[in-house]
């Protein structure tokens, strides 16, 4: 017999791992995924955006950071209220954010400053008194695919009114979530 390892049992020749080493890999791991989940998220359903102007005052200043929904309308229809990110009809390389007032099929009209929507007056508690302005609008019939939006702060707003309906084709989001700054942060109306 000679000297070694029993029949059938295999040289130790394994070099063993540090749990300083198993941690380290498990970190590495973890932030990899993290990495990877939140480009993804970013990328696809929820995109970081400042808001640049006043035109939506007071529900977003000039500035304030905001988390748009690029997802959302796959699933629903962009309805009556929400706010949204949409690319300029004038200049697609520019975005705008408004609010819907008016859907497809919609009768839109203006006077001295009052939306009315298939001729009733549109309740809109998110436009301040001193945020209102007095400019008619003629009655239009939002076409459809097309959508009528306004700014929140009427009397400093480039909006439908300027611009005419806007294409949903041209919507790539809607605002859901402020983040910045903080005494704002939360879910948006």
């Amino acid at each position: 017999m000679t000297a070694g390892n029993p029949i059938g049992e295999r040289p130790a020749t394994a070099i063993a791992t540090s749990p300083l080493r198993n941690n380290m890999v498990s970190w590495i791991r973890d932030v990899i995924v993290s990495l990877a989940v939140s480009i993804f998220i970013i990328v696809f359903v929820y995109q970081p955006v400042k808001v640049e102007g006043t035109s939506m005052m007071p529900g977003l200043d000039d500035q304030e950071r905001i988390f748009i929904n690029k997802f959302v309308y796959h699933w629903e229809s962009v309805e009556r209220g929400d706010v949204v990110v949409f690319r300029y009809p004038n200049d697609p390389r520019k975005s705008y954010i408004k609010r819907v007032v008016g859907v497809a099929g919609d009768h839109i009209q203006i006077d001295d400053g009052r939306v009315y929507v298939n001729g009733d007056l549109l309740y809109e508690p998110y436009v301040l008194e001193n945020y209102r302005d007095d400019r008619s609008y003629p009655e239009v019939v939002v076409p459809k695919g097309d959508y009528f939006v306004l700014g929140d702060h009427r009397n400093l707003s480039s909006d439908s009114r300027d611009f005419g309906p806007i294409p949903e084709r041209a919507i790539y989001g809607k605002a859901v979530f402020v983040y910045w700054p903080m005494d704002k942060l939360g879910k948006l109306h």
